[in-house]
């Protein structure tokens, strides 16, 4: 089903996405797609796994305390400024308090990094279609946690951990209950809970529930 839908999305859309990377490129200096690490389910008995863990009895895995799943190259339409982390550091630091931690959500409606073009993909999540390609090559899934950045693996609880017992997801449980307005510690519950009680008849229901969700633009900012 992945590489069935991934493909027909791929070439369906492809017109589309090349409009969408040339106003990328008129908009604002830079490339068009943007590519960055994330983490993803880790292979048993990979590298990865360090039995002295709490992430091992989550059956997720840790190769040190800043990747907490398998890393892979993940890619979107840019939609920040690509000087962005020379002009903003401090939304870079991801360097939180334990009672700031409880709180702290990464999406905000008046973001600076992003550009005129990236907040009009980011409200239709135009800017998530490049995911298909990672579904295509087996690094994602059409259903699943959304995939993390190696910065935020410390902050993860045991529970939290078992995210990583299966592969990100195009869209997941988070996407279709508030998205952007959940704060990374809902977020990491849901995703955590998900991974527990996975099931066909649950992931059809979140596909269903996403078509809602990017009509409406719930949370998409």
């Amino acid at each position: 089903m992945d590489i069935t839908v991934s493909v027909v999305v791929l070439l369906l859309t492809l017109p589309l996405m090349l409009v969408i990377a040339a106003i990328i490129r008129l908009d604002s200096p830079g490339p068009a797609l943007f590519w960055q690490t994330r983490m993803t389910r880790c292979r048993r008995g990979s590298a990865y796994v360090h039995s002295t863990t709490a992430a091992d009895t989550a059956g997720s895995c840790r190769r040190n305390q800043h990747m907490v799943g398998r890393p892979f190259r993940f890619v979107k339409f840019r939609t920040m400024h690509v000087n962005a982390r020379e002009r903003f550091p401090e939304l870079y630091a991801y360097d939180y308090s334990s009672e700031e931690i409880q709180h702290v959500k990464f999406k905000v409606t008046d973001d600076p990094r992003v550009t005129r073009v990236g907040r009009f993909l980011r409200k239709t999540t135009l800017d998530e279609l490049p995911n298909f390609w990672n579904v295509l090559t087996g690094e994602m899934t059409l259903c699943g946690p959304r995939p993390e950045i190696p910065e935020m693996s410390r902050y993860y609880t045991a529970h939290q951990l078992n995210k990583f017992q299966v592969l990100s997801g195009v869209t997941g449980p988070a996407q279709v209950s508030g998205r952007g307005e959940l704060s990374f510690q809902n977020t990491a519950d849901m995703d955590a809970d998900y991974a527990l009680s996975r099931s066909l008849k649950g992931d059809l229901v979140i596909l269903w529930k996403t078509v809602a969700a990017v009509i409406f633009r719930k949370g998409a900012f």
